[in-house]
């Protein structure tokens, strides 16, 4: 299915379907670690990776620099 969407449209499906769905996950997992276990190195690094995506899909899509 994927050889019949045209390289841009493709692209575009990535960012606005899959990195939204991956950072959110990545934050929910980090959140849960923290709520757990207290703060720790993992959790810290799941938080910054969800922002690290909230902060390139902005950019992307022209947000504040």
């Amino acid at each position: 299915m994927w050889l019949f969407f045209t390289r841009r449209l493709r692209m575009w499906l990535i960012l606005t379907v899959l990195v939204p769905l991956g950072t959110g996950l990545l934050r929910r997992i980090g959140r849960g670690l923290e709520h757990r276990n207290g703060p720790s190195g993992i959790s810290r690094a799941l938080l910054k990776a969800g922002d690290v995506g909230d902060r390139a899909r902005s950019t992307l899509r022209g947000g504040r620099r």
